[in-house]
């Protein structure tokens, strides 16, 4: 599957002064530790919340937007908030676009929305669009005009009309995800079981869903985990009183069976759970985020969770952050699959790999984790970066 999302241009997004970054499918984002991969990650949450909740409301879960908004001592970076999505085809007849907002701060952790655009192409070259700015609503769509507050984003609101609904369900399908087995081990409360939570935490239910929509699809989540946990052939959720709980059958010879509950089960065994049921859940997301995979798990099992993620990427959009050298063991892993997350001068900037990297990884020189091991897998130099984002780029200029 072709990356839905191609560029995210960011300014002034937590710790991320400014930046743009090019996607492939899928892309891995390589850092150290503290060096912003998680506040990219949280930007496709941002994304995603603002489709479902109001711009106030996912602003005041991170804290507000004093805590969301960069803060840098450097004059040349524009004070406000703002994020740009260009995506590439996300329907039959939609071949592309962009939606974007610029928040400013206000006294008292007041703010207001400066400027929101949204472009539709479509498939026989024409287009839908809206410009909204502080001075009014403008469109080439006929009879539109929403209502809407200075701290209010529009598209969500407008998102039922036709003309732009595909752009409102391919950003409220990005998925992130950094699999926490503690809340896999908890009894967990039922749900619809239509989205796996972030932290996994209601994979029971989800499972649930998965089996009643396409019950095939928990044979291959049970096949791939026994690929990950050797004799481990069924994982089903159970009930305890009004909670769920996961259940785990091994076997082994001919008779031998045992089955655990989750409280019984590895921080491995439940993480891989977690990756397979995100990747499995339904609806499938439109993009998939997950941050550091590999995290407690043997890595003689990492081909298995690489071969699942590369699996996907034929159904979603993938991107995974990491540190593991393993990881970037994958035969398959190109130098356009690799973003490098760098902390330079108390800021995080995201760019593509050195030209001395690149034609490593392109002569088979040395792979992508070989590199990493040698502490030369790096970034295109600040000076040679063609992702500086200067003021106004989030904005495409309407006729």
């Amino acid at each position: 599957m072709n990356a839905v999302l191609k560029k995210l241009i960011l300014k002034r997004f937590r710790s991320i002064p400014s930046g743009t970054i090019d996607f492939e499918n899928p892309t891995f984002l390589v850092g150290r530790n503290g060096s912003g991969k998680s506040n990219l990650v949280d930007a496709f949450a941002f994304l995603a919340e603002l489709m479902v909740s109001p711009l106030r409301a996912a602003l005041e879960r991170r804290g507000g937007i004093m805590s969301v908004r960069s803060q840098t001592s450097e004059r040349s970076y524009p004070p406000n908030l703002g994020l740009c999505a260009i995506f590439g085809p996300i329907s039959g007849a939609v071949t592309g676009g962009r939606y974007a907002f610029e928040v400013r701060a206000l006294p008292n952790y007041g703010f207001d929305v400066v400027r929101e655009q949204c472009i539709v192409n479509l498939e026989n070259g024409s287009r839908h669009w809206f410009d909204r700015t502080l001075s009014g609503f403008h469109s080439n769509v006929r009879g539109m005009d929403p209502a809407s507050e200075p701290s209010a984003l529009v598209l969500p609101v407008i998102g039922g009309d036709v003309r732009f609904a595909s752009v409102v369900r391919a950003l409220s399908g990005i998925r992130t995800y950094s699999i926490e087995p503690g809340r896999l081990r908890q009894m967990q409360d039922p749900d619809s079981g239509t989205s796996l939570k972030p932290d996994g935490s209601n994979a029971a239910s989800v499972l649930q869903e998965i089996e009643r929509q396409s019950p095939e699809e928990i044979e291959r989540i049970c096949d791939l985990l026994a690929s990950v946990v050797p004799n481990t052939r069924r994982v089903k959720p159970i009930k305890h009183g009004n909670k769920l709980s996961l259940e785990f059958t091994q076997e082994w010879g001919q008779k031998e069976r045992l089955e655990f509950e989750a409280f019984n089960m590895s921080d491995g065994t439940l993480r891989a759970l977690g990756l397979l049921v995100a990747v499995f859940q339904r609806p499938t997301p439109t993009l998939l985020a997950l941050e550091a995979p590999e995290a407690t798990i043997h890595p003689g099992a990492l081909g298995a969770i690489l071969d699942l993620l590369l699996n996907a990427s034929e159904r979603m959009q993938v991107v995974v952050t990491t540190h593991s050298p393993e990881v970037l063991d994958a035969k398959w892993l190109k130098a356009r699959n690799i973003r490098i997350v760098e902390w330079t001068d108390g800021a995080s900037r995201i760019a593509p790999l050195a030209e001395a990297s690149r034609r490593a990884l392109h002569d088979h020189l040395m792979g992508a984790g070989e590199l990493l091991r040698s502490n030369a897998l790096d970034a295109e130099p600040l000076f040679d970066d063609p992702n500086a984002v200067a003021p106004g780029e989030l904005f495409e200029a309407l006729a």
